[in-house]
């Protein structure tokens, strides 16, 4: 597991998976999202905008990731 340090919350999960490099692009992620492919907090995430704060864990094609304040 990474952690990832969010410089303002909330933010939009298809954006933390994009710009994380989990994948190629804004649309890979948001039909990755949309297929069920992606958990939050260890469930399944159908929402492509649902908003991430500090504290949430991410889990894709066999990563995860853990959302981080930088204060």
């Amino acid at each position: 597991m990474r952690e990832v340090i969010l410089k303002s919350e909330p933010v939009e999960l298809h954006k933390i998976l994009k710009f994380e490099g989990m994948v190629p692009s804004g649309g890979v992620a948001k039909l990755a999202i949309e297929s069920g492919d992606v958990l939050v907090n260890g469930q399944v995430e159908t929402r492509k905008r649902k908003k991430m704060v500090a504290g949430d864990t991410i889990e894709f094609n066999g990563e995860t990731i853990h959302l981080v304040t930088s204060d």
